[in-house]
C-alpha cells in the first residue's frame, strides 16, 4: 500500500518536532506534523520557558535588597507587568519560529490544525484533509485538570497565567506539586500577597522528605501564606474578589485563585481508543521501551505517556523512536536516573533515589549537611541550604543526590554526570573541593548521619 505520508506527527512540541526532525533529515522519511495550538508546545508556550523568565524577574527584588545590605545605594520601585509579558511573548513568538523554521529545513510538511486518528494508518486533519501514513507518532502532551466545575468556572490555570492583563495583587494557588510551589515563589518575589493551599502533610509529594521540609520553611520565609492539611470548603465572586475558605476554617479573599492540581494527558477525543490504541487509567498512551503501543503502525512519546514528564525526556524519546525506525539503530530511551529541577525559591535539584525510596531495596548510608551560607548569612537572611547524599552500603554507589539551593539546578546536572557513570561515595570524597563554595559540601562529607 502506497502511503502519504512514511510519518505523521500529531503534536509540535518538544518530543514530536524532534522525531519529525531525525525521521525527515537523518532517516530520509517524508514526513507530515499537525499542532492545533502553537509550535513548540508546553515548554516553550506555556511551560519551563515562560516559567523560566518570571523566576529570572521574580528574584530582582530580593537581589536588589540584599545589594542595599551589601554597601549598594539600591532601591526597588514597582515591578511592571505589562513591561516584563510583552517582552516575554515576543520571546516566544521568535523561539516558536525556530521550531517552525527547523521543521521546514528538515523537510517537514506543517499542518497548522487539529489532527485526529481514524484507523491505524489514518488521520483526519481539520482542515478538511485525509491523509494516510505508515507509521503515526502521538506526541500531544498533557493538559492542566480541574478538581471540578465549580474551580473550573473561577479559577485559572498553569496554562492561564501567562495571559494575565496585569499581576494579581492577591493571588491564591491550590495545589503542592512543583507548578504550585514554583508560582507561589515566582507570585511572591513579583510583590504578589500569596497564599497556597494544600490538602496533603507536606508539599512537593514524591521527593526526598527533608528537602521538602527546607523548601516549605524557605518559602515561608519569603513570604508565601503556606496552609497544609487543607482544601477549600467554600469558593464564590464577591464585588472585592473571590472569596475562599478553607478547611482549617482560613478565610480570605482574593483576585485569583490558580489551580495547579495535576495534569492528564491529551488524548481525549483523539480517536485513538476507536482505532484501538490501549489507554491508561489517566488516558495516557501505554507504549513499550521502544515508544509502540499496542498498535504497531502507532507510537507515543512525551508526557501523553505519563512516563516521565519533563521536556529533554521527550525529545530524547522523541529521538530515540526515530533511529529505531528509521534510523536502522533500534534504541530505547534510558529512563533510569533522570536528573530534574524545581525552581521554588529556594531551587530544588535532584537525581536518583530519595531516601525513602532507597529504604525500601537497599541497605543505605545517608550524608547530610544543612546550613546558612557565606552569601546570605552574611547580611543576617535565615536562608539554608541542603546538600544530601544516599549511598549504597555494600556497592558504595551514589544512589541520589538532593540539593536545596540558590542554582541547584545547574548544579544537578554536573553530579547527575557522576551519578549516571556509577560514581562511588569514596569517587566523590577523593575530588578536592572547590573553596569557598556552597558545592565542595558534596565532596566533604565524610560521615554518615545515618544508615538503614
Amino acid at each position: 500500500m502506497a502511503f502519504d505520508y512514511d510519518l505523521f506527527v500529531i503534536g509540535g512540541g518538544s518530543g514530536g518536532v524532534r522525531a519529525a526532525r531525525i525521521a525527515a533529515s537523518e532517516g530520509g522519511a517524508k514526513v507530515g506534523l499537525a499542532e492545533e495550538s502553537r509550535m513548540g508546545g508546553t515548554c516553550v508556550i506555556r511551560g519551563c520557558v515562560p516559567k523560566k523568565l518570571m523566576v529570572f524577574a521574580s528574584g530582582y527584588r530580593q537581589t536588589i535588597a540584599d545589594a542595599g545590605s551589601y554597601g549598594w545605594d539600591a532601591s526597588v520601585g514597582a515591578f511592571d507587568w505589562g513591561r516584563f509579558t510583552g517582552r516575554l511573548h515576543t520571546e516566544l513568538d521568535r523561539l516558536e519560529q525556530i521550531y517552525r523554521e527547523n521543521l521546514l529545513k528538515a523537510g517537514v510538511e506543517i499542518h497548522d490544525c487539529r489532527a485526529t486518528v481514524a484507523d491505524p494508518h489514518t488521520v483526519v486533519l481539520a482542515d478538511g484533509k485525509t491523509v494516510t501514513a505508515k507509521h503515526i507518532l502521538i506526541a500531544v502532551g498533557g493538559h492542566p485538570v480541574f478538581p471540578d466545575d465549580r474551580s473550573r468556572a473561577l479559577g485559572i490555570s498553569s496554562n492561564d497565567i501567562f495571559h494575565l492583563e496585569e499581576r494579581p495583587a492577591r493571588l491564591m494557588i491550590i495545589g503542592g506539586g512543583y507548578i504550585a510551589c514554583e508560582f507561589a515563589g515566582i507570585f511572591t518575589g513579583l510583590g504578589t500577597e500569596v497564599t497556597q493551599l494544600y490538602r496533603g502533610a507536606q508539599i512537593l509529594r514524591g521527593f526526598d522528605e527533608e528537602a521538602r521540609g527546607l523548601i516549605a520553611e524557605g518559602m515561608r520565609d519569603h513570604g508565601v501564606d503556606l496552609h497544609l492539611g487543607t482544601t477549600i470548603v467554600e469558593m464564590e465572586e464577591r464585588p472585592t474578589g473571590i472569596y475562599v475558605k478553607a478547611s482549617n476554617g482560613h478565610e480570605c479573599t482574593v483576585d485569583k485563585v490558580l489551580f495547579a492540581t495535576g495534569r492528564d494527558p491529551n488524548t481525549k477525543g483523539l480517536g485513538l481508543e476507536e482505532a484501538g490504541v490501549q489507554l491508561g487509567r489517566r488516558g495516557e498512551v501505554i507504549v513499550d521501551a521502544y515508544s509502540q503501543s499496542n498498535i504497531p503502525s502507532i507510537y507515543a512519546v512525551g508526557d501523553v505517556t505519563d512516563r516521565i514528564a519533563l521536556t529533554p525526556v521527550a525529545i530524547r524519546e522523541g529521538h530515540a523512536f526515530a533511529d529505531t525506525v528509521f534510523g536502522g539503530n533500534k534504541r530505547a530511551m534510558d529512563h533510569d536516573l533522570v536528573a530534574s529541577a524545581v525552581f521554588t525559591q529556594p531551587e530544588y535539584g535532584s537525581v536518583g533515589m530519595t531516601e525513602e525510596e532507597a529504604r525500601e531495596t537497599h541497605r543505605i548510608e545517608v550524608y547530610c549537611t544543612s546550613f546558612r551560607p557565606m552569601r546570605t548569612a552574611f547580611i543576617g537572611r535565615p536562608d539554608r541550604v541542603l546538600f544530601k547524599l544516599v549511598v549504597d552500603q555494600e556497592s558504595r554507589k551514589v544512589l541520589g543526590c538532593h540539593i536545596v539551593a540558590d542554582g541547584a539546578g545547574e548544579l544537578i546536572q554536573v553530579a547527575a554526570v557522576a551519578i549516571k557513570m556509577g560514581a562511588t561515595k569514596e569517587d566523590f570524597d577523593r575530588t578536592v573541593a572547590v573553596h569557598p563554595t556552597i558545592s565542595e559540601e558534596l565532596v566533604t562529607m565524610r560521615t554518615p548521619i545515618r544508615t538503614a
